[in-house]
């Protein structure tokens, strides 16, 4: 193998990482915002008063969780 042929191999190989990186990345962020969303629908009114929320904000609360932080 010729050294071309090895650096547009790892350049290819960077490349196709990013791209699928980025996806793996994505999924994480929607399966953690899914999972947040999942456990504060799961609670009752009086343990989301008690952590200050109401069940109109707990989409937005789910979404800064997986998508700030």
């Amino acid at each position: 193998m010729s050294a071309i042929d090895v650096i547009n191999t790892k350049r290819f190989g960077a490349r196709s990482a990013g791209i699928f990186g980025g996806l793996t990345q994505r999924v994480q962020r929607y399966r953690t915002y899914r999972q947040t969303l999942e456990e504060l629908e799961a609670m009752s009114d009086r343990e989301l008063l008690d952590l200050n929320m109401s069940r109109n904000s707990l989409r937005a609360i789910a979404y800064r969780a997986a998508y700030d932080g």
